[in-house]
């Protein structure tokens, strides 16, 4: 079966079929990396992978990352961080709130990561059958090609702050979940600096690189008009025209480029309902 590129009917992302991730051709791969940057999400029904074949296809991207919160690693291959709300002897095995906020993956990194890829495995349903645990995606390109004028002109030259202990706290105030870090764990990831207006290296494409997740505010902005301009720029960002709704099934595999989006995974199930996901991580370059 030929590859076939399958747009959504939403501002980003398209569902790839007839490619089977354990045995890609150069061919496909080329074309599935170009579908990639030009629709920063892609879809993949039905896979049937390895923790072996994942890694591979998804190096073939770049270098992979190993996440800082190191406990939720898969031990025997430290590149895949486990998503997950099952527990082992009363300890989480997997990051249980991940993406419970509006956020792009490690962007209170120095480098933040160029991409995700995010292969399920175990996915929650409720008594109808229906799935649970949804994962929306919005494009931060799309928001900023259509921020008004007089936005554009306020946050050209701003720069944001990002933690990822910000976020960890956060989840834990809010929702009695989230990791606590080890100082050495805090050590590897201090507050970082990005421009709110970013250009994507690869494509030359603007995005606005501030999240609800781990943005912790805006440098040389006053107090007092801070979280006002935060707030309207989360908000356009996630305006629902911007934003592509997956609704996982076992053997999806769902890869986006960290730059020019953002996701947020909805937490509407509970044990004995089960959430099992490995994610793979590419490292990224400079970015600003």
């Amino acid at each position: 079966m030929a590859i076939s590129v399958h747009p959504f009917d939403a501002p980003l992302g398209a569902e790839i079929r007839g490619v089977d991730l354990a045995d890609v051709s150069d061919a496909d791969f080329r074309e599935i990396a170009a579908a990639w940057d030009r629709y920063s999400v892609l879809l993949f029904r039905g896979q049937e992978i390895s923790e072996d074949e994942h890694i591979a296809f998804s190096r073939r991207f770049g270098e992979l990352e190993i996440h800082v919160l190191d406990q939720y690693l898969l031990p025997e291959h430290p590149e895949i961080f486990i998503v997950s709300n099952i527990m082992r002897d009363g300890k989480h095995i997997g990051s249980p709130d991940a993406g419970r906020y509006w956020h792009t993956d490690l962007s209170y990194a120095e480098r933040p990561s160029r991409g995700s890829l995010l292969y399920a495995r175990e996915v929650p349903h409720d008594d109808a059958g229906h799935p649970l645990g949804e994962t929306r995606f919005a494009s931060s390109a799309h928001a900023y090609d259509t921020l008004p004028d007089d936005l554009k002109t306020r946050v050209e030259g701003l720069e944001a702050e990002f933690s990822l202990a910000y976020r960890l706290a956060k989840s834990r105030e809010e929702m009695g979940l989230g990791a606590v870090m080890t100082d050495d764990q805090e050590s590897q990831v201090p507050v970082v600096t990005h421009k709110v207006v970013s250009t994507h290296p690869l494509t030359g494409r603007k995005c606005l690189f501030v999240n609800e997740g781990h943005t912790v505010g805006l440098r040389g902005v006053p107090e007092e008009e801070e979280a006002p301009l935060l707030r309207a720029l989360w908000d356009h960002i996630t305006r629902p025209e911007h934003v592509y709704v997956h609704k996982w099934q076992v053997g999806d595999l769902v890869m986006w480029d960290n730059y020019p989006t953002q996701h947020l995974a909805i937490g509407d199930y509970a044990l004995p309902q089960r959430r099992y996901m490995h994610r793979t991580t590419l490292k990224g370059g400079a970015f600003g």
